[in-house]
């Protein structure tokens, strides 16, 4: 899993293998630690609401996306564009892209050709 921050623009990039297990119900967990004691995780799920969630705090961020909006944005893939999502307001609204990476979905999801003899 893969995070950019920038500004109100978060984007998550994941590849195939983590995107089945995201399916599959699993949570992804990527972690960075600063010496023994403090670590600062990136947690990735979904849930069955229709909207986004997300958990900032010390420990890390959590991000929930909605199941359905990933369903149909999967069904499109390999895909160059990111699944939008907005949370909050207009003065404070936090823009989040969710994308698997497109490199990875095509040599996944097609089929390689096979040279003739």
């Amino acid at each position: 899993m893969k995070l950019q921050l920038e500004g109100q623009r978060l984007r998550f990039r994941i590849d195939e293998a983590e995107l089945a297990r995201l399916l599959a119900g699993d949570t992804l967990v990527d972690q960075t630690r600063l010496g023994p004691v403090q670590a600062s995780e990136r947690r990735l799920q979904l849930h069955d609401d229709d909207a986004l969630a997300l958990d900032w705090n010390i420990d890390g961020i959590t991000l929930a996306l909605p199941r359905a909006a990933v369903q149909d944005y999967v069904a499109g893939l390999p895909r160059r564009d990111a699944l939008r999502l907005t949370l909050g307001d207009a003065s404070t609204a936090l823009d989040l892209d969710f994308e698997v990476d497109v490199r990875d979905s095509v040599r996944t999801r097609r089929p390689r050709a096979t040279r003739g003899a």
